[in-house]
């Protein structure tokens, strides 16, 4: 199992071994370099302005920008786009900082061989950490080109405009672009500070609604997805899959897929695959294999819950993600009324829109792959560990990918493809079925939430007792005032394979968090919404329940008993949201959503569009979630 939630990967540093500040910048074409390094580097360069000599780069750096000569811009980050238009974002970002068009910046994304290491794309983390990253470059390069045209023109640098990739002097009218500026530059700039970067209510670029980058592209089919990548004379793989989660291969004949014409057939150890000049071809010979498989028997739907609470992991392990104050016993004892509910999730397959693919190719020792992830160091990692070569022997590329709910964390289909390239002596294609999407990728886990609390006769929260089994930890908190509350994270053995899944288990949480509160307002007969802001004092959340409220108009009777309201709200990692939902039972077997009146609260807004597509979006999908 691989869960981001659980167990976050450690931010490690990419080094470039024995390739120092000269070398790198006749490989990018000289020109300025700017690196946003670590506090441990920066410091070191007194004022944070300079790598000077041949000292090797240093080794702790999130991002990096170029100005080449020819003025052209190019921003560096290892995360990686899977739909949520974080590349026109992060270009927004740079281009505001070095007061420019964006089609004047090229942002190259998840190429492990020229950006830095980055843990990843997950737990809606690139915004809120690399556009800041991201601006400190722009602004530290945009303050060196001001430097060197207040040097050479010997003027006050406070006199200069910056515009259209040019500096400019009025009184003088002189005017350099920034390439100029940049190949008399002799040092490559590190910073470790944002002193000099544009403070929100400056903004020009960011802030606006920017249309899609590479929208055109993506709807006109001319983007190419890892999917839709082709190398000369590539087979395409298909592999062997068990018929149930845990099942092992007793025995397999392989010897009708080898006499397939053009069908290369693998077998190492209980890894069975073919590769063949087409797909068709490749299915085929899949399932011309005769395989043995000894099964286990597996719980069923009915049994999933009552085994999650009776596999729960024992010892620290089982008590991760909460906290206690007061005490909830006494908390119950002096309450009015209490409540004790129970919620349960079911687990979800991803099957993101662009199933798992990756496209490998072995030449001179080294591996080259292609494929969509959300992970392309920690697939460069996999694939290191299965072969046993040195990093500098892996490339993995991630072309914009069609999305992934946190389901292309892992790089099993990357290894596959890679392993069958190696054998067959030529690339190899291996794009997952939707059926192996459905029943060999991991899911989301499965969860029970147990949650006992008590109220007062006026409407306040005495007790809160929140368990969350196997679900996980995201969100866990609760927002409203609790005097005496005990929240608790449970990890429970599971029977399916699972891990990430898009909003972690703050959808879990919040459900159920939710869910209790309106059933306790019935229960001490109150407005829901009277009822939340009765037990909330943070004022970001009161705004955005309260401005929902009334934009929905708040409160509402019923023209019929098959018309229905509600509302919640939550928070998670900055974010705050408040929402109110109209429904109608238009059938025994059809509900309709009629409206929903949301309002955000996320900080400084990069793009407006951008949050507005994904919010629409999240409804939908979370609507649909609930239904399954």
């Amino acid at each position: 199992m691989l869960d981001l939630e659980f167990g976050t990967v450690a931010a490690r540093p990419v080094t470039r071994t024995g390739l120092d500040r000269r070398e790198f910048l006749q490989s990018v074409g000289g020109g300025l370099l700017v690196l946003v390094a670590t506090i441990r580097e920066a410091p070191a360069q007194e004022s944070g302005r300079g790598w000077r000599g041949g000292e090797a780069l240093p080794e702790n750096v999130s991002a990096w920008l170029h100005i080449a000569p020819d003025n052209t811009i190019t921003a560096f980050t290892g995360k990686v786009e899977i739909g949520q238009n974080a590349r026109t974002s992060l270009t927004q970002a740079v281009a505001d900082e070095l007061r420019c068009e964006m089609a004047a910046v090229r942002l190259v994304m998840g190429d492990t061989d020229q950006v830095p290491w980055d843990a990843g794309t997950f737990g809606s983390r690139t915004t809120p950490t690399m556009v800041p990253e991201l601006r400190k470059m722009a602004a530290t390069a945009r303050e060196a080109l001001m430097d060197a045209a207040a040097k050479a023109w010997s003027v006050d640098r406070n006199g200069l405009s910056v515009a259209n990739q040019c500096i400019t002097d009025p009184k003088s009218g002189k005017t350099a672009r920034f390439g100029e500026l940049a190949s008399n530059i002799d040092w490559v700039h590190v910073v470790g500070k944002d002193d000099c970067v544009t403070p929100a209510w400056k903004w020009q670029v960011a802030g606006t609604s920017a249309t899609k980058i590479n929208a055109r592209e993506i709807v006109t089919g001319k983007h190419r997805y890892a999917s839709d990548h082709t190398l000369p004379e590539m087979m395409y793989g298909r592999v062997l899959r068990a018929p149930s989660f845990g099942a092992k291969l007793v025995s397999v004949n392989i010897t009708a897929a080898a006499q397939i014409p053009g069908v290369t057939v693998m077998r190492e150890g209980d890894f069975i695959a073919v590769a063949a000049r087409d797909e068709h071809t490749a299915a085929k010979a899949i399932t011309a294999i005769d395989a043995n498989w000894n099964e286990h028997p597996q719980i069923s739907n009915r049994e999933l819950f009552s085994y999650i609470k009776q596999n729960v992991e024992g010892g620290e392990q089982g008590r991760r993600g909460g906290r206690s104050k007061g005490s909830v016993e006494a908390g119950l004892q002096s309450a009015a009324k209490t409540l004790n509910s129970t919620y349960t999730v079911a687990y979800i397959a991803h099957v993101p829109l662009e199933p798992r693919a990756s496209v490998a190719e072995w030449k001179n020792g080294k591996l080259t792959l292609w494929t969509g992830t959300q992970r392309p160091f920690g697939v460069r990692e996999e694939l290191v560990k299965a072969f046993g070569i040195p990093e500098s022997e892996v490339r993995v590329i991630v072309p914009d990918t069609g999305s992934g709910y946190g389901g292309k964390h892992t790089g099993e289909c990357a290894v596959e493809a890679a392993r069958l390239s190696k054998h067959a002596g030529k690339p190899v294609k291996v794009i997952w079925t939707r059926e192996e999407e459905f029943t060999w990728a991991y899911v989301r886990p499965a969860g029970v939430i147990d949650v006992k609390s008590g109220v007062t006769g006026d409407g306040k929260l005495t007790a809160w007792d929140f368990h969350n089994y196997l679900s996980g930890p995201s969100a866990i908190d609760t927002p409203y005032e609790v005097p005496n509350q005990s929240v608790q994270f449970h990890p429970a053995k599971s029977p399916l394979r699972h891990g990430s899944y898009r909003g972690l288990a703050a959808t879990a949480n919040h459900f159920a968090r939710e869910s209790h509160m309106d059933e306790l307002a019935g229960a001490v007969g109150m407005d829901p919404l009277a009822f939340r802001l009765a037990n909330l004092k943070d004022e970001r959340i009161r705004a955005v329940l309260q401005t929902a409220a009334d934009r929905f108009g708040w409160p509402r009777r019923r023209s019929s008993p098959r018309q229905g309201f509600g509302q919640a709200c939550g928070f998670e990692k900055g974010g705050y949201v408040g929402c109110c939902v109209e429904i109608s039972i238009a059938s025994k077997r059809e509900v309709r959503i009629e409206r929903i009146v949301e309002a955000w609260d996320c900080g400084a807004v990069i793009n407006p569009e951008q949050l507005k597509k994904p919010g629409g979006g999240s409804d939908r999908h979370g609507c649909r979630r609930r239904s399954l």
